[in-house]
């Protein structure tokens, strides 16, 4: 409103309050132009042109002072802007001003210490690429979804991977965000793209980075044996600047603003279709707000091409973890047992990778341990016979048709004494059994043999008879016996008249 306007208020208006509220112009303002007009006489009479009122407020109208606010610091601004550039905190430098008899409050040093940081705005740089060059990672909360094995309401996540050239995406709904469930997802955003994107740009999640950091970030062993295999390059963040993935942070948005928006709860299953047709349908053919073009044209006519091409087999969906050695001789990944050799002590730290279907166990210097079949269920214990102390291997994979196959191997007499033994209806003794049958290592299959055959001719297929027989040398034909033969067995030595011939009369028993 120029000056000649706001005289013409005034002299219809004798109120300030009612100029205010006409122009919106403050009334402290208002009044200093009115007490002007009047002293010019411009208020009744004829109004001069704009261009004269103009240079006569210029003159006669100097603006108002400033106001003098000079801050109680402001004597101490040498000591306060060293201290600040030494990143001392503003409650210790308010105690340091204290101690040089400061009398001023915390809330005037925190005043005059943000006046000391300059607020020129940071001006943002649009970074694009060349197609197939990049390709933009995120994960955004999708809600609550529907769990087709309990048909219970869970909390979903979205996936979005986002080539940075032509912006076409990829969508998939999980439950979690667990290493294993990471790379599958790239797999599958990989096989929907028909090739590779050069790099990635990621969050510094867990699932592929170990410690977030700009300059060296320890990125998950995993993830790298993925990105070796199919061939793109890791590009974290840096850490807490979720910016520098700006085109996948606007896809994830526009996945909860478009697909997700106006949905009731849904099984995981049908989201995934339906956000699959939506990634090549109105995604896909929307007119990008950026490059003014259909991301799904952009991709079939430009990138797709540029990509690098899927290997012949998916990348096996391997999982790093540190482990440590049990008293007991195995490590403990993903619920099961796994053995390693007996020259590892107990806690001895180890690192596993649990592949699809095998896992293999490493020193820390990537030294090769064992390798073991995965285990199927949860509990189960693998264990290789040569990991075991030597002393103890016998003993643990003794069993009952090991036992009568070995047995049978030697001879029948061998046979029979081993199932003698193992029949027994009240006492297990398979591992007595399996004392006997190694006999063989220290005196042969034919000795064990001769020893069985003597000892079932005296009845006693026990391994006591066995061994002594063997030790004694009497297992040949013709051998004397081991003792001598008993009489047969009586109720007593004497008969009843000699013990009770006395009582009538007989002769006494000496």
């Amino acid at each position: 409103m120029d000056v000649r306007e706001l005289l013409l208020h005034m002299r219809a208006q004798p109120s300030d309050r009612a100029v205010q509220r006409a122009t919106g112009i403050h009334r402290q303002t208002v009044r200093r132009y009115r007490a002007w007009a009047a002293e010019q006489g411009l208020l009744n009479g004829l109004l001069l042109p704009l261009g004269e009122l103009e240079q006569l407020v210029r003159q006669t109208l100097p603006e108002p002072p400033p106001p003098q606010n000079v801050s109680s610091v402001e004597s101490y601004r040498a000591i306060v802007n060293q201290l600040h550039k030494e990143g001392v905190k503003t409650t210790a430098i308010l105690a340091r001003l204290q101690e040089r008899g400061y009398q001023g409050s915390y809330s005037s040093v925190l005043r005059f210490v943000g006046g000391l940081v300059s607020a020129a705005p940071e001006i943002m740089v649009r970074v694009e690429c060349e197609p197939g060059e990049e390709a933009q990672l995120d994960f955004g909360f999708a809600g609550l979804l529907i769990d087709p094995a309990t048909c219970r309401l869970r909390r979903g996540w979205a996936f979005v991977m986002t080539l940075s050239w032509s912006r076409h995406q990829y969508v998939e709904f999980v439950f979690n965000q667990k290493l294993e469930t990471w790379l599958l997802l790239h797999r599958h955003a990989f096989e929907f793209f028909t090739g590779v994107p050069a790099r990635i740009v990621i969050d510094n999640l867990k699932a592929a980075v170990v410690k977030a950091c700009f300059d060296n970030p320890l990125v998950q062993q995993a993830y790298r044996e993925c990105a070796e295999h199919y061939g793109f390059l890791i590009a974290p963040c840096r850490p807490a600047t979720p910016r520098h993935k700006g085109k996948v942070e606007r896809g994830v948005g526009y996945v909860k603003g478009n697909f997700l928006a106006g949905r009731g709860p849904m099984t995981i299953t049908q989201a995934n279709q339906d956000v699959r047709d939506w990634c090549n349908t109105t995604a896909g053919l929307r007119i990008h707000g950026t490059t003014k073009e259909r991301p799904l044209e952009r991709f079939q006519q430009t990138e797709r091409s540029r990509l690098k091409p899927l290997s012949a087999s998916p990348y096996d969906l391997a999982v790093w973890k540190a482990v440590k050695v049990g008293h007991d001789g195995y490590v403990i990944f993903d619920n099961a047992y796994y053995s390693v050799p007996c020259r590892y002590a107990s806690g001895t730290p180890l690192r596993v990778r649990g592949g699809a279907q095998s896992v293999t166990i490493y020193t820390l210097d990537h030294q090769l341990v064992t390798t073991h079949d995965r285990a199927q269920h949860p509990g189960e214990r693998l264990t290789h016979p040569d990991h075991l102390p030597p002393e103890k291997v016998l003993g643990l994979m003794v069993s009952r048709d090991g036992c009568q196959a070995a047995a049978a191997d030697i001879g029948p007499s061998t046979s029979q004494v081993v199932a003698h033994l193992l029949d027994d209806p009240a006492v297990d003794r398979l591992r007595t059994a399996g004392r006997l049958l190694r006999l063989r290592e220290r005196f042969g299959d034919s000795q064990l043999e001769a020893a069985c055959c003597r000892a079932l001719q005296f009845a006693e297929p026990a391994y006591t008879t066995v061994k002594r027989i063997l030790v004694d040398g009497c297992q040949a034909e013709g051998t004397p016996p081991l003792a001598p033969m008993l009489p047969p067995a009586r109720t007593f030595a004497r008969s009843a008249s000699e013990l009770l011939g006395h009582l009538f009369g007989g002769a006494t028993w000496n």
